[in-house]
């Protein structure tokens, strides 16, 4: 919940989704850092600390760029199909109107035929 508004069921279960994605993605940056840490036998307990740190820092950076593409992305491909489902359905719409209409004048025909009108 963010500043006392109420949060709907699927809100909150995407939030603590979110979270434990984020949680995790920290986990794989810190073990990411630790394996390049581990291929640097030369450094100092202090050196390798820094460049883990550095590293790790580094991997979240990345990732929290990349999820803000993804986001933006995601963003604009609904949109997009949003579009093109109300274009859709506006067509099938005006194609069941005009499939009516035809039915319609058809009956009014046949009935005005048959009636001798």
């Amino acid at each position: 919940m963010s500043g006392g508004t109420p949060v709907s069921t699927a809100e909150a279960i995407n939030e603590i989704e979110g979270f434990l994605l984020w949680e995790a993605e920290k986990d794989r940056a810190r073990i990411r850092a630790r394996e390049f840490g581990d291929r640097l036998p030369w450094l100092t307990r202090a050196q390798r600390a820094e460049v883990e740190r550095q590293y790790q820092a580094d991997q979240l950076e990345f990732s929290r760029a990349y999820l803000r593409r993804t986001v933006a992305r995601s963003g604009e491909l609904r949109a997009e199909y949003e579009g093109v489902y109300r274009e859709l359905r506006r067509r099938l719409c005006t194609a069941f109107l005009a499939a009516a209409v035809v039915l319609v004048s058809g009956v009014v025909t046949v009935a005005v035929a048959l009636t001798g009108g």
